[in-house]
């Protein structure tokens, strides 16, 4: 009996050794977990009011939720288990875009177009501006460490995409940041605009420096007639096991002379809505993060309430609910993000569009927002 529980328990440390040499491996061999900071770049870091000791931080210094050991098993069981109604069981609508029609636009009035998630096509005095592109399958390092898109097709592929003129970024998390995707636009795109330390995950997939555009919260840079601001936003980041916050997350306002645009990036609800509509606002049209949910991280990623209190707070004429709809990444149902904060929306007289996937958003004052409820027909 001795000798059978020895060959277990070797057997069992042999397994546990062969899965650390292999997660070290993945993690230094593999390109997806991209590069950290150089001291030099540190040093430069240090400049900025929001790094301390190494890292950044929120405004007020507010901190991830954190779950206990146990906590975290649980979740990560219910993720990956059967959860009613978190994947939809029909099919996601999808209008399908021509790349000539990209092409020959000719951005009056500019227009919009949501991929899904938070990948948005904007296409403004004259220029194509691609958010967070993550036209991947799985918002994660591997595929079996993440649920599939729940829409089979997308708008338009990247090959069949026309020159980008500018990526914007919002952070470096894997449903924002996805490596295939940039690795297949890179040769596409002018100029990439990201928060700090971001851009040295760029340059390690290949990308030059020289077109990589890293800002602070509050900076901004211009290009022809438009404005682009980094804001804040309260979240974190972090690719891999040890880099947590050692890049910056953010918000953007883009800005011309007769249009503003405000993208909330990944947030908590915090002051820093306000802050931002009073010295940017008021805005055109938002796009507000509504989705990935629940109270036990409600500090880094807001509630559907929250959501519209803060399109409320950065003054927007009319707001889109994106982060919601494509991946699975909490616990709450598929659709209970938009049912909510249509519910919210229309209980604090908040206008809001709710278009399907890849329908085109006009920004004119005679236009009509969609405003169809597409999800309750997926069944």
């Amino acid at each position: 009996m001795k000798k059978a529980l020895k060959m277990i328990g070797i057997a069992l440390l042999g397994i546990i050794i062969l899965l650390t040499i292999s997660i070290t491996i993945f993690l230094n061999v593999s390109p997806q977990f991209g590069k950290g900071a150089t001291d030099i770049q540190k040093e430069k870091y240090a400049k900025s009011m929001n790094f301390k000791e190494g890292k950044f931080n929120n405004l007020g210094d507010i901190k991830r939720d954190t779950l206990t050991f146990s906590e975290y098993i649980d979740l990560t069981i219910k993720f990956f288990g059967k959860q009613p109604n978190t994947i939809p069981s029909g099919t996601i609508p999808v209008e399908k875009i021509d790349s000539l029609s990209i092409v020959n636009y000719e951005n009056n009035p500019p227009r919009i177009i949501w991929f899904g998630h938070s990948t948005l096509l904007i296409q403004l005095e004259g220029k194509n501006i691609l958010i967070d592109p993550m036209f991947g399958n799985v918002p994660a390092p591997a595929d079996f460490l993440g649920q599939p898109r729940f829409n089979k097709e997308l708008p338009i592929t990247i090959e069949k995409l026309p020159q980008i003129d500018i990526v914007i970024l919002s952070h470096d998390h894997y449903d924002h940041l996805d490596y295939g995707s940039i690795v297949k636009l890179k040769t596409k795109v002018k100029q990439f605009y990201t928060p700090l330390g971001v851009g040295n995950h760029l340059t390690e997939w290949g990308i030059d420096q020289s077109i990589i555009n890293e800002l602070d919260w509050w900076q901004d840079d211009e290009i022809d007639q438009l404005k682009l601001i980094c804001t804040p936003s309260q979240h974190f980041s972090g690719r891999g096991l040890n880099d947590g916050n050692c890049t910056l997350w953010s918000s953007w306002v883009i800005k011309t002379k007769q249009h503003s645009i405000y993208f909330s990036g990944d947030s908590g609800y915090g002051p820093h809505f306000k802050k931002i509509g009073d010295k940017y606002g008021p805005f055109d049209f938002a796009m507000m993060e509504c989705g990935q949910y629940n109270e036990k991280w409600s500090k880094i990623h807001m509630m559907p309430n929250e959501t519209i209190q803060a399109s409320l707070d950065v003054q927007a004429k009319t707001m889109m609910p994106i982060h919601w709809g494509t991946f699975k990444l909490a616990l709450h149902t598929w659709d209970d993000p938009i049912e909510q904060a249509t519910m919210f929306a229309k209980e604090l007289n908040v206008n809001i569009a709710t278009p399907k996937i890849g329908e085109v958003i006009t920004l004119d004052s005679t236009s009509v927002y969609p405003h169809s409820n597409w999800w309750r027909k997926v069944q």
